[in-house]
C-alpha cells in the first residue's frame, strides 16, 4: 500500500501534531454551525438526552455473572448490553462537553472513564479464551487481548483526550494513557508476535488496525515509534483490502462494508491530516470501487441487498459517505437523514462523531444509482430500475459456501418493490457461541433452508468452499438481464443430482412500473435413482405472508406486489410460518413458501413466472 521509507519520511517531517486530526478544530463558529444545523438537530437532541441520563443513573454494572454467561450459555447480550451502554455514555458525555464547551458533565465523564479503565478486559467474553486452561497458555492475558472492542475503546478514549483531555483531571488523563499503553499499544506494537487479525481479510484487520492506528496518531509523541506502529497498521490494511475483489464488492455484506471500510477510511483520513496530505491512501482505483459499493446495493427506504450476516435494513453513515463523495467524486447511495445516536447498539465513536463533523446536507436526498451491477469476484448480480411509480430491484448471487460470514445461499435471490423487499434474505442471526460454531447451519438464517433455493431429494446445500456456483451465462440486452448458474456442486453427493442449473431472466417495463422474472431450475438426477426417490422442494423466503390461490402465490407490500405462477398439477404449495430470534426485543416472523414435486423423471425442469408491479 505504501513503502516504509515513504511512511517514515512523511511522519518524521511532522513537527507538531495537527489540531485537525478528529475532523477539524471545534472553534466557537464551528460549534455554533453544528448546534444550529437542521440536519443534525435530532442527533444533537439524542446526545443531550443520553448525557443527561448518564448523569442521573449509575454506571451500568459489569458483573462476573454476566461475564460468565457466554461461557456457560453461549449468549452474548447479558454482558455486552451494559458494556456497550458504557461506550454510549462515553460518547454522549464527551461530545456534550466538546460541542457545548461546558463542564456540566465533567465529573460524570471522569467517573465513567475511571470505571472503563477498571474493566477486567476491554475485549468481550466472546473473543476471549473460554476456559482458564486456555487463558494460562495464551500469549497475552485477557486484559491485554486486543479484539475489535478493545481497539475501539482505546481509540474512543484517545479521541476523548484529544477533544477535552485538557479539561479533565490530570489523574484521569494519566490513567487513560497508561491503560491504552498497557492494554493495547504494548501487546499490538511491542511484540514480535502479531495478533491473528493483522492477517485477516475481513473487517477485523481494518477495525482493529484502524482503531489502534488512530489512537497512536492521537497519543504517541515519539515519531520513530509512531512510524513503526503505523507500518504495522499498513500491513493489516493490506490484508483487509485483499479481501475485496478488484470490483469493490464486500462479500460480508453492506453492514460490514460500513464497519470495516469505515475504519479504514477514518484511519486513512487521520493519517492524511497528520502528514499534511502527503499520504493519501484514498486515491487508488480499487479504493474508489470499494467506495462505490453502497450505491450499487442500496435500495429504497433504507433497505439494501443484504447477503451474508447483514440486516435487510441499512442506514448509511452519512459522514463517511459525504467524505467519500467529496474526496473521490462518486455518487452516494440514497440517504434521507443522519442516523440516530442509537442506530449502532455498540455506540462506536467515529461513526457518530464523523456523522456530526463530515455530513454534508447536499448529499442527502440525492437520487440513488440505478442500472445493472455485476460483481465477478463474488458473482453478485444487482439490477435496480426507477419506474414511473418507484423502484423495482432484483438480485441473485453465486459464489461459494465458505465466504466471510457465510450463508449457504448459492442461487438465492431478492426482489424489492419500492420500500418492500418481498422476496428477502433473512440477514444476520443472533450472535451466539453456537451461531459461530459447529451448529451455525442449524440456524435458519445461515442454512440454505432459510434461503430461496431448493431442497433436492431431502438435501440442503452444504458448507465449504468446494460447494460453489459457476456462472454459465450473464448478459444484458435491451433492458433484460439473463443470469445462469451451475449449482451442481452446491449439494453433497447425497443429493443424488448429476446436474442442477438455475437461470434467471429479469425484464422491467419502467413506464408501466412492472417487471417479470422467469426462474427456471433444470435438474438431471443420478441414473441410479428411481422415480419414487426423486423430489424437489422449491423454497421462497419472505417477511410478508403469502396468499395461495390456485396456481398463484401473492406477496403484498405497501406500494407493490409480487405474484408467482406455477402449475398446481405439477407442484403442491403450502406456507410455513417460522418464528426466528432477533437482536430486537421481539422475534421475527418469517414465511417460507414450499413448492414441492415428487416422482420426477430423471430430467426435470421447473419453470416459474414471478410478476412484480407497483400500484
Amino acid at each position: 500500500m505504501i513503502p516504509f521509507h515513504q511512511l517514515r519520511e512523511a511522519i518524521i517531517a511532522v513537527q507538531q501534531r495537527p489540531t485537525t486530526l478528529t475532523s477539524g478544530v471545534l472553534t466557537p463558529a464551528r460549534r455554533r454551525d453544528l448546534l444550529e444545523a437542521p440536519h443534525l438537530a435530532q442527533l444533537m437532541k439524542e446526545i443531550r438526552e443520553e448525557a443527561e441520563r448518564a448523569r442521573r443513573e449509575p454506571v451500568p454494572l459489569l458483573s462476573f455473572s454476566d461475564f460468565q454467561t457466554f461461557h456457560s450459555l453461549g449468549t452474548r447480550k447479558e454482558f455486552e448490553k451494559p458494556y456497550f451502554e458504557r461506550r454510549g455514555r462515553l460518547l454522549a458525555l464527551a461530545l456534550s462537553m466538546a460541542l457545548d464547551d461546558s463542564d456540566e458533565y465533567k465529573e460524570t465523564l471522569e467517573n465513567l472513564i475511571w470505571e472503563i479503565c477498571n474493566e477486567y478486559a476491554w475485549a468481550v467474553p466472546a473473543h476471549l479464551p473460554d476456559t482458564i486452561e486456555k487463558v494460562l497458555i495464551s500469549r497475552v492475558p485477557p486484559n491485554r487481548y486486543v479484539d475489535l472492542f478493545a481497539a475501539e475503546t482505546a481509540h474512543a478514549l484517545a479521541e476523548v483526550l484529544y477533544l477535552v483531555g485538557n479539561r479533565l483531571n490530570d489523574w484521569v488523563t494519566h490513567r487513560v494513557k497508561q491503560e491504552i499503553e498497557h492494554r493495547v499499544f504494548q501487546p499490538v506494537f511491542e511484540s514480535a508476535h502479531h495478533f491473528i487479525w493483522t492477517s485477516k481479510t475481513n473487517n477485523w484487520s481494518a477495525v482493529c488496525g484502524g482503531a489502534v492506528g488512530m489512537a497512536a496518531l492521537l497519543l504517541i509523541d515519539d515519531r520513530e515509534r509512531l512510524v513503526g506502529m503505523q507500518d504495522r497498521v499498513v500491513s493489516a490494511m493490506d490484508s483487509f483490502l485483499a479481501g475485496y475483489g478488484e470490483d469493490g464488492c464486500c462479500p460480508e455484506g453492506l453492514a460490514y462494508w460500513r464497519y470495516g471500510f469505515g475504519y479504514f477510511v477514518y484511519w486513512a483520513e487521520m493519517l492524511y491530516e497528520f502528514t499534511n496530505g502527503s499520504i493519501d491512501l484514498l486515491q487508488q482505483e480499487k479504493i474508489k470501487r470499494i467506495a462505490e459499493f453502497p450505491a450499487a446495493v442500496a435500495l429504497s427506504d433504507s433497505s439494501c441487498i443484504n447477503y451474508s450476516d447483514c440486516r435487510p435494513t441499512f442506514r448509511p453513515a452519512t459522514g463517511l459517505i459525504s467524505r467519500l463523495c467529496r474526496r473521490l467524486g462518486i455518487a452516494p447511495p440514497t440517504m434521507s437523514s443522519v442516523p440516530s445516536f442509537h442506530e449502532d447498539h455498540c455506540y462506536r465513536w467515529p461513526f457518530v462523531f464523523r456523522n456530526l463533523m463530515w455530513t454534508e446536507p447536499e448529499w442527502l436526498h440525492a437520487q440513488g444509482a440505478e442500472g445493472t451491477f455485476y460483481f465477478p469476484s463474488t458473482d453478485w448480480l444487482v439490477d435496480k430500475r426507477e419506474t414511473s411509480k418507484g423502484l423495482l430491484a432484483f438480485s441473485a448471487k453465486g459464489g461459494h459456501n465458505n465466504e466471510p460470514h457465510n450463508h449457504n445461499d448459492l442461487g438465492h435471490f431478492i426482489i424489492h418493490t419500492e420500500g418492500d423487499t418481498l422476496l428477502a434474505d433473512l440477514g444476520m442471526g443472533v450472535y451466539t457461541r453456537e451461531y459461530f460454531g459447529n451448529e451455525r447451519y442449524d440456524h435458519l438464517h445461515a442454512s440454505s433452508g432459510g434461503h430461496s433455493v431448493p431442497i433436492i431429494n431431502g438435501e440442503q446445500q452444504a458448507a465449504g468452499e468446494a460447494h460453489r456456483a459457476f456462472v454459465t451465462r450473464y448478459e444484458t440486452d435491451q433492458g433484460a438481464v439473463r443470469f445462469e448458474l451451475d449449482l451442481t456442486l452446491a449439494y453433497r453427493p447425497e443429493a443424488r443430482i448429476h446436474a442442477f442449473k438455475r437461470s434467471f431472466e429479469w425484464k422491467v417495463s419502467q413506464e408501466e412500473a412492472r417487471a417479470e422474472l422467469t426462474l427456471t431450475d433444470h435438474f438431471v438426477f443420478d441414473e441410479g435413482t428411481s422415480e419414487s426417490e426423486r423430489s424437489i422442494s422449491e423454497h421462497f423466503i419472505s417477511f410478508h405472508r403469502p396468499v395461495i390461490n390456485g396456481g398463484e402465490v401473492t406477496w403484498l407490500g405497501e406500494k407493490g406486489s409480487v405474484v408467482l405462477r406455477f402449475d398446481p398439477l405439477e407442484l403442491t404449495a403450502h406456507v410455513e410460518t417460522v418464528e426466528i430470534p432477533s437482536r430486537d426485543p421481539q422475534p421475527l416472523m418469517v414465511y417460507r413458501l414450499y413448492l414441492q414435486a415428487r416422482q420426477l423423471a430423471q430430467v426435470y425442469a421447473c419453470r416459474l413466472i414471478i410478476s412484480c408491479c407497483l400500484y
